[in-house]
């Protein structure tokens, strides 16, 4: 896989999840019943980072979980004995009933993901509502789903891969187009 392009960098993610957050305040005017839901594993640290922009914007943090939708990706049944999926389980600090739901992830692509997530959330409790936000959004949707907030629209073809890198987990801050 060859690198073409770093299309976000430290900086450009910084922003771009400042706006979110900002545009996240205004749509819910305020965070009072909000919860931030980190997909695993790099929603999590974007839930994190979304978060603390709140709190510098608003004064009050925005409750954070996480959540694995490992058992409810539809694709379990095409993957073979050796590569069995470690389920992390999920920590949803708060009573998600009547609380809206924001999930949080770094590449929406087909959709799939966030469908499981959504079936992983209902198992949990019943929220008000549940909104999307995501650091990159490249196309090639194959389920009616679409983001509430979105860093960047990064049209992409299909021998493309978005990689997003955070400091977190990668050493590095940056989302980056590769051939496949």
């Amino acid at each position: 896989m060859a690198q073409k392009a770093v299309v976000l960098d430290e900086q450009a993610i910084r922003r771009a999840l400042t706006r979110i957050a900002h545009e996240f305040i205004e749509r819910n005017k305020g965070i009072k019943d909000c919860v931030l839901v980190g997909i695993r594993t790099r929603g999590i640290y974007l839930a994190n980072r979304l978060s603390e922009r709140i709190e510098q914007i608003e004064g009050t943090k925005a409750p954070v979980g996480e959540i694995d939708i490992t058992l409810y990706r539809d694709d379990l049944t095409k993957i073979t004995l050796d590569e069995q999926p470690i389920v992390k389980g999920n920590n949803i600090p708060v009573d998600i009933n009547n609380k809206v739901i924001i999930l949080v992830d770094d590449v929406l692509f087909t959709g799939r993901t966030v469908r499981a997530a959504i079936d992983a959330i209902f198992d949990i409790g019943r929220p008000a509502a549940v909104q999307l936000a995501v650091l990159v959004d490249r196309g090639h949707r194959e389920l009616p789903i679409r983001a509430d907030y979105v860093g960047k629209n990064i049209p992409t073809s299909s021998s493309e891969k978005i990689v997003v890198e955070l400091i977190e987990v990668d050493d590095a801050d940056q989302v980056s187009i590769y051939e496949k």
